[in-house]
């Protein structure tokens, strides 16, 4: 308060004098509001403000005295980072949480290694110093060196003759004639690990602790806020402040890559501040070298500090308390860096030699990796920051990745849904695990899981074909057909890939391509597989379907007619295989202009979906367009309402924006 009050009076003098100047010239008979009072009473005002004015400078601190004769200068802080970016909602809170109350405040500020914990408890020091008489900073990370730390400390404030074991509460003893004081823990491990060294009750009055630490566990003994990554607008900051010629969009990409993490962020900012890298030069290295870059780059104030090796002691931790975490973790690492389902591991509990198959087992094993801030739980699925994985794979030797890899084939074969059609719970499976299917198989396979790889990438063509992304679809069952085509006995599954590859041939349309195809599947099936086969349905339904493209209905409907014989002799009359058949067949009698005889088949797939699938099922959905638009052309007027019926289906499914939605919308558009 009384730093401040010398300028007020000093303002309001000047204000005294100028208003008794301004009366003077201006010789009115009466000022404006309590002015007049100045007016009227100016000695009385000047009488008030010339104490006023004496009393605020005798208060004011002066240049040649201290202002706190017992403040000390920060032990062992390090240096403030002058590149610090963003992070003012976190401060804010920091100050908020210490300052609620009048004891001492602990606060755990607790995240992945990376995330710049450290960073934000020096920067708070630093902004925050004034209103501290002391301020420490106490490396934490060997729980056996911190009382050496607190005996040095002692003798900072003045204390002598004190050792290990008297160290902490005679340091939070005197302390207490140095309040408020911070002292800072840094990268502290379990609670129990540093029980010894935090203030008790009645040593700590306003004082204020903050502990950095990657180990969950401390909600108990302490308020804690968990340090996430930066806001993808805090990474495009950073990298456009540091690095010259850097653009927001650039920024964006790599921000992209590493993930938002801090600390990769600064590690590449030093990279292309020292080697000259152009920004689009760096981003093609982090594209193709992931695992390489991150050991790249050295931070100014770290510099033995990177990426690459900042969860080593975790992982050297996990080698000797828990074995098995460390072998999900690397099968973890070659997934994808999204959401992992535990129940990919659950489902196939010989990978982890039997740990997911033990439920307490399976769980210490999962809360490992989250303690120690290598992945977060959420839910039942695992999550691991992408440059987390990237560290973990970069020193795995080949043999521990093959096996990995071959494991990771068996066990998402067996949990993706083979049905996409039929099952009617494929969908956000598919959706589930997708990123992952495709994660896995990348790269050129090992011959242990090359057959189970080329399986997968033609399961998830299939999906992908359901969902309309065709672009996405066409790379992976390419790759599926030249794997499938590299190895013998595998005559049957290159039919499969051209089926597929010919679907989407054929949906990009592009029926010229997909005859040839089609045609070649019929033939390998044919012989290699029995007559009646339901393959072989499926190749001629698929090869009718072309052809009515190509203009060729007549040819197109026995092959139709057949498909539709085998499979009802194979599945039933009523199974949902049945309704392609039936829809195919309608198609080529639609194509010939008879649809009075396309109906029937039409309503009785409706009828066989809508006893399968879910009301708002995408195939419910198609059915009942394609109904629609039958009826129309029979002027049945009930057409407008199965269309409305259908396009609410595809909207729920596929989105307001979807091609296939916008253009079932312009049919009930057109129909009403």
């Amino acid at each position: 308060m009384w730093r401040t009050l010398p300028s007020a009076v000093a303002g309001l003098l000047v204000l005294f004098v100028g208003s008794l100047a301004f009366n003077a010239a201006s010789g009115q008979s009466r000022w404006p509001g309590p002015l007049d009072f100045v007016r009227v009473h100016p000695w009385v005002v000047l009488l008030v403000l010339i104490p006023l004015a004496l009393i605020g400078l005798w208060q004011a601190p002066r240049r040649d005295r201290p202002q706190d004769p017992l403040a000390l200068e920060p032990y062992r802080l390090p240096s403030r980072n002058i590149n610090f970016t963003g992070r003012d909602a976190a401060l804010r809170e920091v100050r908020q949480r210490l300052t609620s109350g009048n004891d001492v405040a602990t606060l755990v500020v607790q995240g992945m290694g990376g995330v710049g914990k450290t960073q934000l408890a020096i920067e708070y020091a630093y902004r925050y110093l004034p209103k501290y008489r002391f301020v420490a900073f106490v490396n934490a990370e060997d729980p056996d060196l911190v009382a050496s730390q607190f005996v040095s400390l002692a003798g900072e404030l003045g204390l002598t003759d004190v050792n290990s074991d008297q160290a902490f509460p005679r340091v939070y003893g005197k302390l207490l004639d140095r309040r408020p004081w911070l002292i800072i823990f840094d990268n502290g491990e379990k609670p129990g690990t540093l029980t010894h060294a935090l203030p008790s009750a009645g040593l700590g009055n306003n004082g204020h602790v903050i502990v950095t630490t990657r180990v969950s566990g401390w909600s108990s003994r302490a308020d804690v806020i968990d340090l996430v990554e930066f806001t993808r607008q805090e990474s495009v900051a950073l990298l456009v402040r540091r690095v010259p010629d850097m653009t927001e969009a650039m920024a964006d990409r790599i921000a992209e890559q590493l993930g938002d993490l801090p600390l990769a962020l600064e590690q590449a900012a030093g990279y292309m501040g020292f080697n000259r890298t152009p920004p689009q030069e760096y981003l093609t290295l982090l594209t193709s070298r992931l695992e390489d870059m991150i050991a790249q780059g050295e931070l100014a104030d770290r510099p033995r500090v990177v990426v690459a090796t900042l969860w080593q002691l975790s992982v050297d931790r996990l080698v000797t308390e828990q074995p098995q975490a460390v072998r999900l973790l690397e099968l973890c690492a070659l997934l994808a860096p999204e959401p992992i389902p535990l129940d990919l591991f659950t489902g196939s509990p010989d990978m982890l030699d039997g740990a997911a198959a033990d439920p307490l087992a399976w769980d210490t094993t999962v809360g490992a990796l989250a303690g120690l801030g290598l992945a977060r739980r959420e839910n039942a699925s695992l999550v691991l920051h992408r440059l987390v994985q990237a560290a973990v794979r970069a020193p795995m030797p080949d043999e521990v990745h093959t096996e990995a890899r071959v494991q990771l084939c068996s066990a998402l074969l067996a949990a993706v849904p083979h049905d996409i059609h039929g099952d009617a719970d494929a969908r956000p499976r598919w959706q589930e695990l997708l990123p992952h299917v495709i994660a896995v198989t990348k790269d050129d396979p090992p011959a242990e899981c090359a057959a189970q790889t080329a399986v997968l990438l033609r399961l998830a063509s299939e999906f992908l074909i359901q969902i309309g992304d065709f672009s996405v679809a066409l790379p992976l069952c390419e790759r599926a057909l030249a794997i499938d085509e590299s190895l013998e006995g595998r005559d049957a599954e290159v039919g499969f890939d051209l089926i597929t590859l010919a679907h989407i041939h054929r949906d990009l349309d592009a029926p010229e391509r997909a005859r040839p195809l089609v045609e070649r599947a019929l033939r390998l099936h044919e012989s290699c597989l029995p007559a009646d086969s339901p393959v072989i349905a499926t190749d001629l339904a698929t090869l009718a379907r072309t052809l009515c493209l190509l203009g060729e209905h007549r040819a197109a409907q026995p092959l139709a007619e057949r498909a539709l014989q085998i499979d009802e002799a194979a599945y039933g009359p009523v199974d949902p295989y049945v309704s392609f058949d039936l829809i195919a067949l309608a198609n080529v009698h639609l194509d010939l202009g008879d649809h009075a005889t396309a109906l029937p088949l039409i309503s009785r797939a409706l009828r066989i979906r809508e006893a399968v699938y879910a009301p708002d099922h995408l195939y419910i959905g198609y059915v009942l367009l394609l109904k629609a638009r039958t009826l129309h052309t029979l002027n049945d007027p009930t057409a407008a309402d199965l269309a409305h019926r259908g396009a609410q289906i595809l909207r729920t499914r596929l989105g307001e924006t979807h091609p296939k939605t916008e253009e079932a919308f312009a049919l009930v558009n057109q129909l009403r």
